[in-house]
């Protein structure tokens, strides 16, 4: 029966993961800028939506944090750039593209965490998945669109 190998090694993994929290530090910034300059009565939940998740975005950030620290290394400090703009509907595109983004570079994480058996950070890992998930569903369904399937990183 053939075994699959992957060519993750604990350094590559940390470095992975400290990509992860430079996008969860992008995420809070976003979350905690959008969620004040949406203006207007159809976007009012949302905003309140929004300043929810960029609270679960931290509380993302301090696992991924932890997970790194474990591993013996050092929690990236800089943020991946974010995107602004005047229009609500812009904003939220971003939010939605860079959901997807983090959905499927944590998909690829679990796998990598589970190949490294690091079961522990995995289930972490999966928590916080599901919770990215739900910020997904909630931004198409503000757009007015279905959620699209955010695949896996290669």
């Amino acid at each position: 029966m053939p075994t699959t190998q992957t060519n993750i090694t604990r350094k590559k993994f940390i470095a992975a993961l400290n990509e992860d929290l430079s996008r969860e530090y992008q995420a809070i910034i976003a979350y905690v800028n959008y969620s004040q300059v949406l203006k207007g009565a159809a976007y009012m939940n949302i905003a309140a939506e929004l300043e929810v998740h960029a609270k679960e975005e931290l509380d993302h950030a301090l696992q991924i944090a932890k997970h790194v620290d474990y591993l013996g290394g050092m929690p990236a400090v800089t943020p991946k750039p974010v995107k602004t703009s005047e229009k609500a509907e812009a904003m939220l595109k971003f939010d939605l593209e860079d959901e997807q983004e983090t959905i499927r570079n944590y998909r690829r994480r679990v796998k990598q965490a589970d190949d490294l058996n690091e079961f522990a950070i995995a289930e972490s890992l999966r928590g916080i998945l599901v919770q990215e998930q739900d910020h997904l569903i909630a931004l198409a369904s503000a757009l007015g669109i279905d959620p699209p399937d955010a695949g896996i990183a290669d």
